[in-house]
């Protein structure tokens, strides 16, 4: 049995040192090849590491001040100079043009949209609100909803209702899911969809007992439901 154990463990041996010398020839063989790879991915790294301290972050900079006269204008309802500028400083639009790449830009095409939307400008302020591009918790379901609304506006209720759903489903909070869920509701009724329209209404009595639309939700279920 000892015998057998010490075999056993040569031939292991053997094959670790077969494998180390494959492995070794390899590496001679492709030698050029490899350090060739070996310097691309650390020229790779670098050009990034680079972009971003030397070229995006200056940039980020510089869109922060850029920004701050377009988000007051947005704030005080003055939807065309948020957009567009007062000849001495930069709307959002200018904004996404000069310094696409930042963060600052990317939340600009959520406040170009909203602009869009309150001027009316429905199929704009689509286009921009699909191009924001955000994870938070707060402002992507507002901003999938305002779709929702533009679609709305354009009698796309088919549309408006998916947005809406979406916009109900991103976060399951009791603040923005049942507003949602409330105005797709609403539109499924304009589409004829009372069945549909009684699903939106009975999740927010059963899942959002304490919030706004609860209140008055009986009602439109059993409206819905008389004309089902």
């Amino acid at each position: 049995m000892a015998k057998e154990n010490k075999v056993a463990s040569e031939n292991s041996v053997e094959a670790l040192e077969n494998a180390l010398t494959r492995t070794e020839q390899y590496i001679e063989s492709n030698q050029k090849s490899l350090t060739i790879i070996v310097i691309a991915i650390i020229v790779i790294i670098g050009a990034y590491l680079g972009y971003k301290k030397l070229y995006l972050a200056p940039m980020e900079s510089k869109a922060q001040e850029q920004v701050f006269s377009a988000e007051r204008y947005f704030e005080q309802d003055s939807f065309k100079l948020a957009l567009n500028g007062d000849g001495n400083n930069l709307g959002f639009l200018s904004i996404i043009d000069n310094y696409g790449p930042t963060k600052v830009a990317n939340l600009s095409h959520y406040y170009a949209g909203i602009s869009y939307r309150e001027l009316g400008q429905f199929e704009e302020a689509i286009k921009h609100l699909k191009k924001f591009d955000a994870s938070d918790k707060v402002i992507r379901p507002i901003a999938l909803g305002a779709i929702g609304d533009c679609y709305v506006e354009l009698e796309k209720y088919a549309d408006g209702a998916s947005f809406y759903k979406k916009a109900a489903a991103y976060d399951d909070n009791s603040f923005t899911a049942p507003i949602y869920l409330l105005k797709a509701g609403v539109v499924y009724e304009k589409q004829g969809k009372y069945s549909d329209a009684i699903k939106m209404y009975e999740t927010i009595k059963k899942e959002y007992p304490q919030s706004t639309e609860a209140r008055d939700i009986e009602k439109y279920i059993e409206r819905a439901k008389q004309v089902k």
